[in-house]
């Protein structure tokens, strides 16, 4: 075998992922919120992207507006005096002050102001705050609280906050009943036992069977072994399950209805499909995405007539291509989001109109294919994007749904499948609940096939108990 090196010529296609590709790419599978977030910082690094004049001009007139409608009151009010007004108001004379109409009182007003709900922290600070507590029960307090996580439990030992604070254990576990009579019942509690414990307490339920259920048998009534309790407490399985019923109206989360900073999460709709006349009309919603153009200031510096260095036509030209590129794939990202929600209105049509059960199974082939697009395009334009439509706001992904084979040839959907499942366990008589065999042999006369373990699997994933927990006696 010889060895060497030679110099060989071919020519071959491959596709290289180019910065102007990359920023198409991010631009299609970005939101309608991201997409302005992105286009804003364009703007600040690119000086050739400006907002388009008829933006300017909105915000403009809205400005101007405002200041005219300011100066035309403050004209009112300093050239024309309202002496009716002046002597019907006697307050200075010795007489009582009479209140306006209420048609009369300003637009603003306090209650006008929308109001931040507390965090569980800021919460039980206040209630530590009006508590007859010393300066020093305070500062254990304080500590105390801070070591509670988002849902109510005390993530600190009481020897722990002894070591840290130089206090003695005593009193630390005297300010953390203290604190566990704040509201919610069950906040500062150390495990789920205590935090139900103390639920039970603060409600006023004296039931002692729930007691011994708590600190015995939490995990034979998750399994839903309702027998095995009434045999080794010796009472009625109708008891053990009125006692669960109590249970469950206790928060194992007290502090989870509380606000945090980060459970806020608006969606914006990319699509909004109206239903006009029998016909589905569809809108990309891009309202809110700024409008941009290139800035013409610029164009003299590319001008043959200016005479201008090497290096500036050369960033001028840069940021130009960019700035091109730029609201070419902004257009882009439009007309394929136009093209895929086109073809799934058109293949999900019974779904719009009647509901969840009418949806078709549907995967990315079939509309890349139908919408002369690459199965990852397809991917990435419906990708973080949902959809409005007459039945609610669904993500884009929802309409791809497997399916199984039916009697007729076609094929049923997941999500059909599930909302009958569910339907048909609404149904049932809760003391003789159907297992998962006879609700397979359900949707086989029903020309759906479907196996005992798929049964079981929707019924996981729609967070419906099995048999045994669904019984009732």
């Amino acid at each position: 075998m010889r060895l060497g090196y030679e110099l060989n010529i071919e020519q071959t296609q491959k596709l290289i992922m180019t910065p102007e590709l990359r920023q198409a790419i991010t631009i299609l599978q970005l939101s309608s919120i991201e997409l302005c977030t992105y286009i804003e910082q364009q703007l600040l690094e690119n000086p050739l992207l400006e907002l388009r004049e008829e933006e300017i001009l909105k915000e403009e007139e809205h400005d101007g507006d405002q200041e005219k409608q300011v100066e035309a009151e403050e004209k009112q009010s300093g050239d024309e005096i309202d002496w009716e007004e002046y002597f019907r108001d006697n307050s200075e004379m010795g007489t009582a002050y009479r209140e306006r109409s209420p048609e009369q009182q300003p637009d603003y007003s306090y209650e006008n102001f929308l109001f931040q709900n507390p965090t569980l922290s800021e919460h039980l600070m206040q209630q530590l705050v009006l508590s007859p507590c010393l300066c020093r029960d305070r500062m254990i307090g304080e500590y105390l609280i801070g070591n509670i996580d988002e849902n109510g439990y005390l993530q600190v030992s009481l020897q722990e906050a002894s070591n840290q604070l130089g206090v003695d254990i005593t009193e630390i576990a005297r300010i953390l009943k203290i604190i566990q009579g704040f509201d919610p019942p069950g906040v500062g509690a150390r495990n789920l036992m205590e935090c139900l414990l103390v639920q039970v307490r603060q409600l006023g339920i004296k039931n002692e069977l729930i007691n011994k259920i708590i600190k015995n048998y939490l995990d034979d009534l998750a399994k839903g072994k309702l027998n095995r309790i009434s045999q080794e407490l010796g009472v009625n399985v109708k008891e053990v399950q009125e006692a669960a019923d109590i249970l469950k109206t206790l928060d194992p989360k007290p502090g989870r209805n509380f606000s945090s900073f980060n459970d806020i999460r608006y969606i914006v709709p990319d699509i909004i499909l109206e239903k006009v006349e029998g016909e589905y009309v569809i809108l990309v919603n891009d309202v809110s995405v700024p409008r941009v153009t290139i800035n013409s200031t610029y164009r003299s510096v590319l001008s043959k007539e200016k005479n201008y260095d090497t290096r500036t036509r050369r960033f001028v030209e840069s940021k130009l291509n960019a700035a091109a590129w730029l609201i070419k794939s902004i257009e882009q990202r439009r007309l394929t989001l136009y093209k895929v929600a086109n073809c799934l209105v058109r293949l999900q049509r019974e779904f719009l109109d009647h509901g969840v059960k009418y949806l078709k199974p549907l995967n990315l082939k079939t509309v890349a294919g139908i919408v002369g697009l690459h199965e990852s395009t397809v991917s990435r334009a419906t990708s973080n994007k949902y959809i409005q439509t007459p039945q609610g706001v669904f993500e884009m992904k929802y309409f791809f749904s497997n399916g199984l084979s039916n009697v007729t040839g076609t094929m049923t959907s997941a999500e059909s499948i599930k909302k009958t499942l569910r339907e048909i366990v609404a149904g049932e008589d809760a003391t003789v609940p159907i297992n998962d065999q006879k609700i397979s042999e359900i949707f086989r006369r029903q020309g759906i096939k479907i196996s005992r373990r798929t049964v079981a699997k929707y019924r996981s994933e729609l967070g419906i108990p099995p048999i045994r927990k669904r019984k009732r006696y």
